[in-house]
């Protein structure tokens, strides 16, 4: 660093640098020591969402962020209430701070990027409080058992407590895989979730309600295949031209529309991330050594719709409060403003204003059936009013993602000078040009910049339209479009790791220890 005052934020890493945290390894971690730690991890994770709140009336709660559940990686009712949700939204905050220059760090330089880490830490935890007193003041209930025990103050301190070490064993997970592991833990605690909705959502023989062996044709089982299976094998010809068909293909849970879709965002998403940028490179010294530095069509890969749906759950919880909570909604002008959102008694999903226009449309139920036909789908909205729910939404998923694309590439060291002196360092160069990192990075920049815009505005559209066609298991097209491209690079990162176990000239490369 130059002259220049050291950021303000230096004062706050002490405090960040006493937090429990994971050590980075000294040196190189063996391939089967990290597939270990993923393996462990992972197991942890499911069974910590297995783990419910002590002290929590179930019945008596509402799940602020029911519609985000399969983004936000958490489990409702449970330790991880919160999910990812502190990490994410502290991650953006960072991220726009920085990315808007209000906080002064260079994160090529090791010192500023070990303060951001620990300011990270702080605001982390800062947000953990944030995003757990509004529920647990409003939302989760202590039961009566629990509150005549601790009373309500205590009860309700102890929920906290809970959330709080739930969500912080999140971050430590999250930094055991990114460290000792391979690819991140919120991308990998994402996909485990969603698959394990896609899969009961898909195979699910058990009733909805109720667990007998004779369903009524009303109460059919929840899993698509075998609900298609029992009404086709337990109605008739007349029956099935009057409402059978279409309880299969539209009728709730898990109609057959949202498994075609799901399959169709998967193949939709593979062909996507195959799609590539291939820059030659040679060897400077190895006479003969060549290769190719791929740049991918979805560049920026799937964090900017994590942090653009992490914004949009924020919001919503913000709207809710607002409209439902006591003491926020006496507030003059924006407390129970319809304007700004409406919620149904006992509903966490905006019902009208413009929490309604940014929230996720569940399905083609949800919006294209209203449009098309309101007498009988009418959803309390007219046709104008769907249309313009399906247009700001779409538009407001393609901006928001656009945005964090750009700040993530820059913030991670994806942008055309890092990428540039990575080359550089491993030796390698673009045959014709001269080996300098400044002619690199001209020639980077023209593609860098126009593929990070590109990936942000298709993997913004494709979530949107992900989540509009709807997903087996209720796993929000959104999650899904995140799973498919999380085990792909997952996939991606296997390989590098193997070829770096064989080789370990190629850890210069890849960035490995």
């Amino acid at each position: 660093m130059d002259d220049a005052k050291p950021s303000l934020l230096y004062k706050v890493k002490p405090i960040g640098d006493r937090l429990p945290a994971v050590k980075r390894p000294e040196g190189h971690v063996h391939f089967r020591t990290k597939i270990m730690w993923v393996a462990v991890i992972l197991i942890l994770y499911f069974v910590m969402s297995n783990v419910y709140i002590w002290g929590l009336d179930q019945s008596g709660s509402l799940d602020m962020f029911a519609q985000y559940r399969t983004i936000m990686a958490g489990a409702s009712g449970t330790i991880l209430q919160l999910g990812i949700g502190p990490i994410v939204t502290a991650s953006i905050i960072m991220q726009l701070f920085v990315g808007a220059k209000i906080i002064k760090l260079d994160l090529s330089n090791k010192k500023d990027k070990a303060c951001y880490q620990s300011v990270m830490k702080v605001l982390v935890l800062v947000m953990i409080l944030v995003e757990a007193l509004p529920q647990v003041f409003g939302y989760l209930v202590p039961s009566d058992a629990f509150v005549s025990q601790f009373g309500s103050w205590g009860s309700k301190s102890l929920i906290i407590l809970q959330l709080f070490i739930g969500s912080y064993l999140v971050f430590l997970f999250d930094e055991v895989i990114s460290k000792w592991g391979i690819g991140s833990g919120i991308s990998l605690f994402i996909a485990a979730g969603v698959a394990q909705a896609v899969f009961t959502g898909a195979l699910n023989w058990y009733p909805l309600q109720g667990f007998g062996t004779e369903y009524a044709l009303s109460n059919p089982p929840a899993g698509t295949i075998p609900k298609a299976i029992y009404i086709l094998t337990h109605t008739s010809s007349a029956e099935m031209a009057s409402g059978g068909y279409e309880m299969i293909l539209l009728g709730a849970p898990n109609p057959l529309i949202a498994l075609i879709g799901t399959v169709v965002i998967f193949l939709v998403v593979v062909y996507l991330e195959s799609s590539r940028i291939e820059l030659p490179l040679s060897h400077g010294n190895a006479r003969g050594a060549r290769g190719r530095y791929p740049i991918k069509l979805m560049y920026a890969s799937n964090i900017p719709v994590i942090l653009m749906s992490a914004l949009l759950a924020n919001i919503s919880m913000v709207c809710l409060l607002l409209y439902t909570n006591d003491f926020l909604s006496s507030i003059p002008l924006i407390g129970g403003n319809g304007a700004i959102g409406t919620y149904e008694t006992g509903s966490t999903t905006a019902s009208g204003g413009i929490a309604w226009y940014l929230s996720t449309p569940q399905g083609l139920t949800d919006w294209l059936l209203p449009i098309l036909n309101p007498a009988s789908y009418g959803n309390g909205h007219s046709v104008i009013q769907n249309i313009c729910h399906v247009l700001i939404y779409l538009t407001v998923m393609v901006i928001g993602s656009i945005m964090f694309a750009k700040f993530w590439v820059e913030t991670t060291n994806l942008g055309p000078e890092s990428v540039a002196n990575n080359i550089m360092r491993s030796g390698m160069q673009i045959p014709g040009f001269r080996r300098d990192p400044r002619v690199l990075t001209k020639v980077l920049e023209r593609y860098i910049p126009t593929i990070t815009v590109l990936s942000g505005a298709l993997i913004g559209l494709l979530a949107a339209v992900a989540d509009m066609i709807g997903t087996t298991g209720n796993a929000s097209g959104t999650g899904l479009l995140l799973a498919v491209g999380i085990i792909i690079r997952f996939y991606e990162a296997l390989g590098r790791e193997q070829m770096m176990e064989m080789n370990p000239m190629m850890r210069g490369f890849f960035g490995g220890e």
